[in-house]
């Protein structure tokens, strides 16, 4: 049995990743916090991924910069071909293939676990259009940006969902939903 594909991004209540200048205004802080009910979603995170895709901006420049308690192949969708690296218990195999080459590699290392999808955004929405995500959970944090990265540019069609659930912490509100076809 294969895993699921899943995007998991925190966002402000207007919909963005990221602010005007870049920052995350405190949108990450429900996975630093470890209390309660974030602390249960960080550990079922942790215990359910075994490979994640980032796009090369999400990334950063160098996995020195990158550090991940995800000790799982990291697959980085880029056009510079680069040598793996590992580091810290995680690979970083960088991917000039594209999102299928990505994702097939992925799946063949996440074996029956499940496949992240971290960001950022257009690598998000690319895979949302592309039909490749099966679930989206998105840790909504109580910020407005009033600008920056958006999550969702515009959508060729419209995308219906089933709610999973919903979980609150101190931090953030949880959703998990899956996609209809």
């Amino acid at each position: 049995m294969m895993g699921r594909v899943f995007l998991d991004l925190a966002v402000s209540l207007d919909g963005f990743i990221a602010g005007p200048k870049g920052e995350d205004a405190g949108l990450h802080d429900w996975y630093f916090a470890q209390e309660g009910a974030a602390g249960a979603i960080k550990r079922e995170l942790l215990d359910r991924i075994g490979a994640m895709i980032l796009g090369h901006t999400a990334f950063g420049t160098a996995p020195d910069g990158f550090d991940t308690e995800y000790r799982v192949p990291h697959f980085i969708l880029t056009h510079t071909p680069l040598p793996p690296v590992e580091r810290g218990g995680a690979s970083f195999i960088f991917v000039t293939e594209g999102m299928e080459g990505a994702l097939a590699q992925a799946r063949a290392a996440a074996w029956e676990k499940d496949i992240c999808v971290a960001g950022g955004a257009q690598t998000a929405q690319a895979f949302l259009k592309a039909g490749f995500v099966d679930e989206l959970q998105l840790h909504v944090a109580p910020v407005l940006l009033g600008g920056g990265l958006r999550l969702f540019g515009e959508l060729d069609e419209i995308t219906r969902m089933e709610r999973v659930r919903v979980v609150q912490s101190a931090h953030a509100t949880h959703l998990t939903y899956r996609l209809r076809s």
